[in-house]
């Protein structure tokens, strides 16, 4: 399978040989088997090479699919010979910041950062569950729920900040306090629910009777930013950690939330048996990470830090 696969993507016999260290004459034997086996053909001959015939276009992502799940099963029982792969939100969240500053203190660290673009956190358990990814920094709220051996910790804790525009009452403000906030227009596209996030924005503008505004379609940040810049009334929140990229005459105000710290608690997924040898160097870096300010305001659903539940209820 793994011969056909590279033989359909290199388009040369040889090459494919070489790459897997046998003989030309090995390849051919093995995708005429295989062909024998499904009872088509799945390559033509051409001057340049070979070519997949339409029962051959057919069976290649199927056979994908198949070298890959043997991969990862082979990799699930050596997962020290492969590189960490991590799954932040996005790369310029926090997860990312402070993946980044990890490695920028140990760049011998093998590290995979990806991004699984899935809102339901429960999708991302599955996919450390099935080894898709060493860890995920999501948070399943009710922990009773999730998967099979797939622990989840609290890893840090993300202060948030109002940012706002130069016009905006808010502006010179050095700090402000949750009671400062009420009544604003906090504009937070991109609430999606059954996720994690929803969650917060519910309990945070329940506790501190805020106005979250969620309506209208989540055109990325460059256009939240846009709209800031140019509006007087309109603010959002970010993370104290999260990298935010504008241009210089957008003149945006990052503020400091005090009295209480409001806060966004992170947490980190895992395999609850074999986890990546790596890993255990992320954990421990995210024990020294600064507390937060106090007073502060967390979600109920947030754990004691670096407190641990475990899959499997």
């Amino acid at each position: 399978m793994r011969s056909f696969v590279r033989a359909a993507e290199l388009g040369q016999l040889q090459h494919t040989a070489d790459e897997l260290g046998v003989t030309q004459q090995a390849i051919s034997k093995r995708i005429a088997a295989l062909e024998r086996e499904l009872e088509v053909r799945l390559f033509t001959r051409t001057a340049r090479g070979v070519e997949l015939t339409l029962d051959g276009q057919a069976f290649l992502p199927h056979a994908r699919t198949i070298v890959a799940g043997v991969d990862r099963a082979v990799t699930a029982v050596r997962p020290g010979s492969r590189a960490l792969r991590i799954d932040v939100l996005g790369l310029r969240s926090a997860q990312a910041v402070v993946l980044h500053d990890y490695w920028r203190s140990h760049p011998e660290t093998d590290l995979d950062v990806v991004t699984l673009r899935v809102n339901d956190p429960q999708v991302a358990a599955a996919a450390v569950q099935a080894g898709d990814v060493d860890a995920s920094f999501r948070t399943v709220v009710d922990p009773a729920t999730l998967p099979r051996d797939v622990q989840m910790i609290r890893a840090f804790d993300s202060p948030l900040e109002l940012l706002v525009g130069p016009r905006h009452p808010l502006a010179s403000a050095r700090t402000l306090t949750p009671s400062q906030l009420r009544k604003l227009r906090i504009w937070v596209p991109g609430i999606v629910p059954r996720s994690e996030w929803a969650e917060f924005y519910d309990q945070l503008a329940s506790a501190f009777d805020l106005r979250i505004d969620a309506t209208g379609p989540n055109f990325g940040n460059e256009v939240l930013l846009d709209a800031l810049a140019d509006s007087a009334d309109m603010a959002t929140l970010v993370g104290a950690r999260d990298r935010y990229i504008w241009p210089a005459n957008h003149d945006l105000r990052r503020i400091p939330i005090v009295n209480p710290t409001l806060a966004y608690p992170l947490s980190l997924m895992f395999p609850s048996t074999n986890p990546h040898p790596g890993l255990r160097a992320i954990i421990d870096h995210l024990a020294t990470l600064a507390p937060l300010p106090e007073p502060a305001w967390l979600p109920s659903w947030a754990t004691p830090r670096g407190s641990a539940h475990r899959g499997g209820h």
